[in-house]
């Protein structure tokens, strides 16, 4: 299929966008990014500097190819390096659009990688499709003729090298496929955090109105860079061992000759699995396929839709960029742009047998557990602006497990439900699960706050009446251990146990709060008016017992201490008001002398930080410049980060450098500001619903 670009008006806005953008350095690119095992990264400046890589950084390689005029140049991956690289002209990153321009004196080629990832739309956010795009045009007077080619490694669809793998052509109502997958097909075979998908099958989609040419062989880019065609027989006899010199997939298409006017073609990349994730023993399909809709059918209907959700896609990064831009400024929105895309694909959107979604985060390079209750909260965010019951997918499933005593016999929430893809039970802890290795206030606070936080944004209390019993066992452990938590790790458990931390306890206080507005809900006015008084004493009480001077100390026994109260934005978010405003006031003056070059540290004890806390920190701001004085280092951080990694949210801020963790989830807490802007925040809702 082949198309114009459709109007100045939008090659305006994509120039203004590419020039905002000019000193932006991702610390590494989204090219393919749905979920934890479907997740393809560029860690270099240059398209061609670097093989492309899973987002664990283990190579995924794909090669890009264009031919301009009988001359091959490379635009895509760093081999075959005998083919010169086109020079790359510019990059854009969006929330759903990864582009990149390359020219030489005669044309310029874009590439452009489209995920639909809309958290208003499950049935398109859990379709496991990429749409890569060239659009070419000349840059003189005269016509070029110009071809493209994209090749995958059959590496994708292993976890180790050396697997046997198995390719195959098929036919669509629309496209042509070219799929590759293991021989074995070991559906859920394995949990862990440092692995990928080596059951199901990744394919290449042509659509059958583009004219093009497949090939599965050894080196089709040789071919293509030698001839610009792709004419080899395929390589498909029986199972071949996966490795350097496995057969490829390939697609060359010919744009023919290209003028000023731009042309494009497209092809389709995407990742199939039938069963995505096990729950208590039982597998469970992605979303989409919910009904056991076909594969055929859903590239079909992919193939069909392009056009309009491109259309979407366009708007919306477009109307998102400027409302956060308008909200909390330019630094803001490219932070959150950053997180967007790689919270998302941190997470599994599977049915539950009745066909309820279950929104599933892999806790990436910390372990791999999987509805880790401690990563969700930091998530949370970005599903309470855009679409709540997506958090509600989220926390059904640790509600489930935690209201089966033969599972789960402790008074308090659980860490996890498993290590991803297994959700069987938690693995935090190992086989001991005592009290000592859990995260008992930590977690309990968490579940209550979040649960309120749903009921309000959702305006209903069906979650919360359903799990009733839990939610108040909950709320008795926190008013009996909450307000001066005894040594116990947090969510922060890379800097070990703390005793009577601060912050852990003005987490309680919350929870505690959030326990009582869902008794009003549900009009349990005795319990309302008990826990909203319980947590009004212990908020007073907390004031004496952390206050040191001119700030709050780490933990109510340490004296000269310090640390971030990132928890308490739900006191401003949700509305509690427990604590009074001059508690925030004094931590952010406070900060504002313990600042490093990259950002605010967590506290006393070390210069590293935690990303999502950072930015939970600068929200408890009341004007710009304290919040800007946060997140304008946080900002630098992002560009000149030497980690290049898809984002951690662990660093250090004196060197950069990351202190642990990648391409996890809780990005999508850099999302808090803007939920935080009321009047924002139910303007994005408000599409939600009128898309449903």
């Amino acid at each position: 299929m082949i198309r114009t670009v459709r109007c100045i008006a939008l090659a305006a806005l994509c120039t203004l966008t590419v020039s905002a953008q000019s000193t932006r350095r991702p610390p590494a690119t989204p090219l393919i990014a749905h979920d934890p095992y479907f997740s393809i990264w560029s860690n270099t400046d240059k398209l061609t500097d670097s093989p492309t890589r899973h987002w664990t950084g283990h190579p995924q390689p794909l090669v890009g190819l264009v031919r301009v005029d009988g001359q091959t140049f490379r635009i895509l991956g760093r081999d075959p390096d005998r083919v010169p690289a086109m020079e790359q002209a510019s990059q854009e990153l969006t929330p759903t659009h990864t582009r990149y321009s390359f020219k030489n004196a005669a044309v310029q080629i874009d590439l452009t990688f489209f995920t639909p990832a809309f958290l208003d739309d499950m049935d398109i956010l859990s379709r496991p499709v990429t749409y890569v795009t060239w659009t070419a045009h000349a840059l003189d007077s005269g016509s070029h003729d110009v071809a493209v080619f994209l090749e995958a490694d059959g590496g994708i669809a292993t976890s180790y090298e050396g697997q046997q793998i198995v390719f195959s052509r098929n036919h669509t109502t629309s496209t042509r496929v070219l799929s590759v997958g293991t021989k074995d097909q070991s559906v859920l075979n394995r949990s862990g955090d440092d692995l990928r998908i080596d059951w199901g099958y990744f394919h290449l989609a042509v659509p059958n109105n583009e004219e093009a040419a497949t090939s599965i062989s050894e080196h089709p880019e040789r071919e293509f860079a030698d001839s610009g065609t792709l004419a080899a027989p395929d390589a498909m006899d029986g199972p071949v061992a996966q490795g350097r010199n496995a057969p490829r997939m390939a697609v060359a298409l010919p744009l023919g000759k290209i003028s000023a006017q731009p042309v494009s073609k497209s092809v389709l990349v995407s990742y199939t699995d039938n069963y995505s994730i096990q729950v208590m023993g039982r597998n469970l399909r992605p979303y989409w396929q919910r009904n056991n809709k076909p594969v055929s059918t859903m590239l079909d209907e992919a193939v069909r839709e392009q056009p309009a959700l491109e259309a979407r896609g366009v708007a919306f990064d477009r109307d998102l960029i400027a409302d956060l831009t308008r909200s909390a400024g330019e630094h803001y929105a490219w932070l959150c742009t950053l997180a967007y895309r790689q919270s998302i694909a941190a997470h599994k959107l599977v049915a539950a047998e009745d066909g309820t979604p279950m929104l599933f985060a892999k806790e990436n390079f910390s372990n791999g557990d999987m509805a880790t209750v401690d990563v969700l909260y930091p998530s949370a965010p970005l599903f309470l602006f855009f679409n709540p019951k997506l958090l509600e997918a989220q926390v059904l499933p640790v509600l489930r497990y935690s209201a089966m005593p033969n599972h789960w016999h402790f008074p308090f929430a659980p860490h996890d439900l498993g290590q991803y893809p297994l959700a069987n039970g938690q693995e935090y802890g190992g086989g001991e699960k005592t009290e000592e290795n859990q995260m008992p206030v930590e977690e309990s606070g968490n579940m209550l706050i979040l649960v309120d936080a749903i009921a309000r944004t959702e305006k209903s209390t069906a979650l919360a009446e359903k799990f009733w019993p839990i939610l108040t066992q909950w709320a008795n452990y926190l008013k009996e251990h909450g307000l001066d938590p005894e040594r116990q790790l947090t969510t922060d458990d890379f800097a070990g146990h703390v005793a009577h931390n601060a912050n852990l306890s003005i987490k309680a206080i919350d929870a505690l709060e959030a326990y009582a507005d869902l008794a009003k809900l549900l009009h349990h006015d005795s319990e309302a008016k008990q826990y909203d008084a319980v947590a009004k004493d212990y908020a007073k009480k907390w004031i004496t017992l952390a206050k040191e001077g001119d700030h709050y100390k780490l933990g109510f026994e340490s004296p000269g201490t310090w640390s971030q109260k990132y928890n308490l934005v739900w006191d401003k978010v949700l509305g509690y008001a427990l604590f009074p405003k001059n508690v925030r006031e004094t931590e952010m003056a406070f900060y504002q002398t313990k600042l490093n070059r990259y950002g605010l540290p967590l506290d006393s004890r070390q210069t590293y930080t935690k990303l999502d806390w950072e930015m939970w920190t600068a929200t408890l701001a009341d004007n710009s410049a304290d919040f800007n004085s946060i997140v304008d280092p946080m900002y630098k951080w992002a560009n000149e980060t030497t980690s290049r990694v898809p984002m951690t949210d662990w660093y250090d801020t004196v060197s950069s450098e990351k202190s642990g963790f990648q391409a996890r989830s809780v990005v999508g807490g850099l999302f808090i500001k803007a939920l935080d802007d009321k009047p924002l925040a139910a303007k994005w809702r408000a599409k939600s619903e009128n898309l449903k």
